[in-house]
């Protein structure tokens, strides 16, 4: 199985670029995040046409979550267990046994701000929301943009981002709390001393052999699933074309 996590930055504006992806690499799961537009509106008929099912939920201008398979889902949701849940944040699908979370976690603007109390607290919601829902040992793929860098390797200069809300020490902390339910970071498993980033900053010119950027996207496996999976990587290639995602994909194999 080849699952893929995606910031697409507006679904819309890259839809282009996405079916050129899908065309290209033929994953069975693509996970796209910041879709920014309402379901109305959502090209789902465009997928259908190359040949893609996709389930959506989505607001005007920001967020936004879709899972674009091969197969149709067999189970779909959208949203947290609690109010506010967040619809356009989180989107959950069983396909057979596997289960997977796309989730666009809050950015939280600046560590003062409410919106990164309510960053922080919405990884709790998101802990207890798993826990009530599945066992470790359940085959579950967490994938999306978490919008927090674990380590001093998944961020440039990490000196200088102490005080950033995707580098902070408590979201850092929070981060770490979900994932103490039984998640391996696939990327970091597979590539345990690479510094390959998935988010570059549109005011900074693209250039990946500077390494200026984050590593902010992940596939996130429980012990079923983290030890059938043979490889990750991080494919920058959308991020050189025209019209690119400030996010390059993330993509992760795993033998079923």
């Amino acid at each position: 199985m080849k699952i893929v996590t995606f910031n697409c930055n507006s679904v819309r504006s890259r839809l282009e670029a996405v079916l050129r992806w899908l065309a290209e690499h033929s994953p069975d799961i693509l996970c796209l995040q910041e879709t920014k537009v309402q379901d109305a509106e959502f090209p789902a008929a465009a997928f259908a046409d190359a040949g893609w099912h996709v389930v959506f939920k989505g607001e005007k201008s920001y967020n936004g979550v879709a899972i674009v398979s091969k197969q149709p889902a067999d189970e779909v949701s959208f949203g947290l267990d609690t109010d506010p849940k967040d619809e356009p944040r989180l989107a959950h699908a069983r396909f057979g046994r596997v289960h997977v979370l796309n989730t666009y976690v809050p950015q939280g603007r600046d560590i003062e701000h409410p919106m990164y109390a309510y960053k922080l607290e919405w990884f709790a919601r998101l802990h207890r929301y798993i826990r009530k829902r599945f066992e470790p040992s359940a085959p579950l793929l967490w994938c999306g943009d978490l919008n927090v860098a674990r380590h001093p390797i998944d961020v440039s200069s990490p000196e200088t981002k102490k005080d950033h809300v995707c580098y902070h020490q408590a979201v850092r902390d929070a981060f770490e709390e979900v994932l103490s339910f039984g998640f391996t970071d696939l990327f970091r498993h597979h590539n345990p001393g690479r510094e390959d980033y998935s988010f570059y900053d549109y005011r900074a010119p693209f250039n990946p052999e500077r390494k200026r950027g984050w590593r902010i996207d992940y596939i996130l496996a429980t012990a079923p699933l983290a030890k059938k999976s043979v490889a990750a990587a991080i494919d920058i290639t959308p991020r050189t074309r025209p019209k690119p995602s400030d996010h390059c994909p993330l993509v992760a194999e795993i033998q079923m």
